[in-house]
Formats: structure tokens, C-alpha cells, sequence
């Protein structure tokens, strides 16, 4: 390993370390009630909050209950916490049921109990309860088309609320009229409350007719119970003068903001200026990838818009329009899209990949990129650029023994690029 591609790989873990709830939650923690505390959630952190949330919980634990549920391998050791695990990015059964008892946990509470709820991303998938007159296959079935259809988080969210009797504010709704405290890791660009998890407890200002709109704009058609569903906008959203919301409290505990800092104070005390491009980047991921590399040739060629070495980082959600068959993820796809973008090069190495720990529904957070990766490639017949019309930058990196590999992070604040400049 070169010293460059370590300091990539230290930047990433202190993102990843400055996002972990056990570092952030417990300043957070709501008063005690009167009456029982019921810890509730969904997400790919979900778990390890709950865990945080055990170790500084001061009220009295014969009061303490609650579920949560988190994506399969990212389970965490609760006493009084019940976590379950189910399937991400498609909704599974365990998602299903776990979303009901949910539903079941928060009914009947009173006005002295309190309600904490558990959010990072990754919950959308996992807090799966379809709308009245739906099935989980319909939920599925949009789900699989709009991965497919490049829809970015935003779009696929609002629809998701409105196929969901818990998502969109409707989770807030079943509280009431216990005191309701949100606390969240955020994954999604801008920070958007409402669009974390799709939502469940705060307002929801999107509608069916916009929900409507998206799927008008991606073609998805099937199934038509799901479509005839929206049409017909029965039971909109609960918006922000609903009473459900009096009262209740949300708070960020963690962002990508956050983390890019982290990465940046790693790169500085390395001798390397840093420069966040942004923490809500969205788009084409191979699009973005070739804006990244045009910053990068001009610090490398101009000095602008910073001398080198330095280190541009930045986050967001990027999104994948899939046309090939290839196993990829959006960072492996950004990745592929700048080394070509970049041919090779000098002195600039890249590191792309979530910080969940997963690169879309692969088993690598994300790639490493090194400055002669294209003439490796060349070297072991490889054709960059097919395997990159094909959406299989796992499948390129695979075989360059540049994916980045750790497993379940348990924590989820969206994607971290490292453009590494010396």
C-alpha cells in the first residue's frame, strides 16, 4: 500500500468514526418522562444507536422498551432494545413485520410517555408497511424499478410515502399523543428531515400528485395496483400543521458535513491542503465523476482553484441510470468514470465509497483509484470503457484489487469522495 492510498483510507475511516452514534448521541438524549420511554427506529445505524442510546439512558430501565430494526449483519447488542434485521435495498417480510410491530409498540401510549425514534438511512427499505390494498411484492416491485431508473433519493422517497401506511409523518401520527423526540443520522443531500428514511415522523411536503409525477417521468408503469394507488391519492401525507407534530422534537446527531470535516483535519495534519467540493453532491454518478476530474486537472496543470498536494473531498448521493448487466454500485461506477475521465494522470490517486459500508447492494464499501489503474487494466485485457457501458466498475476494480472492503461500518452518512493530488 502506498503512503497516498493509506491517507485515502485514514480520511475515510475518521469519516466514518466522526458519524458513529456512539460519538454523538448521547448529548442528545431527551429528558425522562413520567411515564415509559419506548425506543423505536429503522436504518442501517438504527441498531448501533439503539446500543448508544442504552449506555447513556439515565431514567429508569424497567420503563425502557422498544424496537428497532437494521439491515442484515448490522445487528448490535441491547438489553431492553429488541433489534431485528431485514432485508436493504429491497424490502423484505422481517422489514414488514418488524414495521407493524412498530405500529403496535406506540399504540395506546399517553401523554406522560415518551417515544424515541431512531433514524438513519437505510429505514425507507426497512420500515416497510405497504399502504392499505397493497402487498410487500408491489413495494417491491417499485423499489427494484426505481434503482433501476436513476431516479435520485428524493424522488424515490416521495414515492416510497406514498405507498407506506408508516412513512411520509404517518409513524408521528401513531405516537400521538406521547411526546415525540427524533434523533438522526443524516444520508441524504441537503439534510433534508423529511427525506431521511422517507420521513416517518416529520412533516411531509410532498403529495400523490408529485409521487404521480415521478413515476410519469421514470415510465414506471407496473404494477398496476401501485400506479391505480397513487391515482387515487385517498390518504395523503400528514404536512406540517398536523397535530401529530406539536411538540415533537428532531435532531441531527450526525451529517456528512460532519464527517468531511473529520477527513479533512486527516488530510491537513498530513500535509495536504484540503478543499470540501460540497456535502449534497447529486447526479449522473459518471457525470459527477467527470466534473471531479476536470477540478482535479486544473489543480494539477493551473494550480487553481488550490495548489497541490492537496486533497478535494466531497459527499452526497450520486445516482446510476442501469443499461448493463455488470455488478457495479454508484462509487464503483464514479470511480470507473474517473480514471477515464483522468487517463491516468500523475500524482492522482481517488478513493469513492459509502460510508455504510456497502457500495449500493455489493460487499465493498467502494474503490480505490490509482494513477496507472488504466494501464494495469490494459495489462490484463481490460477495456475500461466497456466495463463501464456495461455498470460494472465491481467487476473492473475486482480484478485491479482495488475495491475497498469493511464490512459493515454501522453507520450510514451517504458517500465519501477523496481526490487525492500530490
Amino acid at each position: 500500500m502506498t503512503t497516498e492510498e493509506k491517507l485515502l483510507r485514514d480520511m475515510f475511516a475518521a469519516a466514518v468514526q466522526a458519524a458513529q452514534p456512539s460519538q454523538t448521541l448521547g448529548a442528545y438524549l431527551p429528558e425522562v418522562p413520567v411515564g415509559r420511554t419506548v425506543v423505536i427506529g429503522a436504518g442501517k445505524a438504527s441498531a448501533a444507536m439503539a446500543q448508544a442510546f442504552e449506555s447513556s439512558w439515565t431514567g429508569p430501565v424497567d420503563k425502557l422498551s422498544g424496537l428497532v430494526v437494521t439491515r442484515y449483519d448490522y445487528g448490535a447488542e441491547c438489553q431492553h432494545i429488541e433489534i431485528v434485521e431485514a432485508s436493504h435495498p429491497v424490502p423484505d417480510a422481517a422489514g414488514q413485520k418488524a414495521a407493524q410491530r412498530i405500529l403496535n409498540l406506540v399504540a395506546g401510549l399517553t401523554a406522560d410517555d415518551l417515544v424515541v425514534c431512531l433514524i438513519s438511512g437505510g429505514g425507507s427499505a426497512l420500515l416497510s408497511a405497504p399502504a392499505q390494498g397493497l402487498t410487500l411484492e408491489h413495494k417491491q416491485l417499485v423499489n427494484r424499478a426505481l434503482l433501476k431508473s436513476g431516479a435520485n433519493i428524493r424522488e424515490m422517497n416521495c414515492v416510497r410515502k406514498h405507498l407506506s401506511s408508516i412513512k411520509g409523518g404517518r409513524l408521528a401520527r401513531a405516537c400521538a399523543p406521547a411526546k415525540l423526540v427524533s434523533l438522526m443520522i443524516s444520508d441524504v443531500p441537503d439534510d433534508d428531515l423529511d427525506v431521511i428514511a422517507s420521513g416517518p415522523t416529520v412533516p411531509d411536503p410532498t403529495t400523490f400528485a408529485d409521487a404521480q409525477a415521478i413515476l410519469e417521468k421514470y415510465d414506471i408503469r407496473e404494477p398496476v395496483e401501485a400506479i391505480e394507488h397513487i391515482n387515487q391519492a385517498a390518504d395523503e401525507t400528514p404536512c406540517a400543521d398536523d397535530p401529530a407534530f406539536a411538540g415533537a422534537r428532531t435532531q441531527l446527531i450526525a451529517t456528512p458535513q460532519i464527517s468531511l470535516q473529520a477527513a479533512a483535519k486527516i488530510a491537513a495534519a498530513a500535509g495536504y491542503t484540503p478543499m470540501i467540493l460540497g456535502d449534497s453532491i447529486e447526479g449522473e454518478s459518471r457525470e459527477v465523476a467527470v466534473v471531479h476530474a476536470a477540478i482535479a486537472k486544473q489543480v494539477s496543470k493551473h494550480k487553481q482553484p488550490l495548489p497541490s498536494p492537496c486533497v478535494l473531498l466531497s459527499g452526497g448521493e450520486t445516482t446510476v441510470t442501469v443499461k448493463g448487466s455488470g455488478r457495479g454500485g454508484r462509487n464503483a461506477e464514479f470511480a470507473l468514470a474517473l480514471a477515464v475521465a483522468l487517463n491516468e494522470l500523475p500524482g492522482v490517486y481517488a478513493l469513492a465509497a459509502d460510508t455504510d459500508g456497502i457500495d449500493g447492494s455489493e460487499d465493498n464499501a467502494g474503490v480505490i483509484v490509482r494513477p496507472d489503474v488504466l494501464k494495469d487494466a490494459v495489462n490484463r485485457g481490460l477495456n475500461a470503457r466497456a466495463y463501464l457501458a456495461d455498470n460494472n466498475g465491481y467487476g473492473f476494480f475486482e480484478q485491479l484489487d482495488g475495491l475497498v472492503m469493511t464490512g459493515p461500518t454501522f453507520t450510514n452518512v451517504n458517500d465519501f469522495r477523496a481526490i487525492l493530488i500530490s
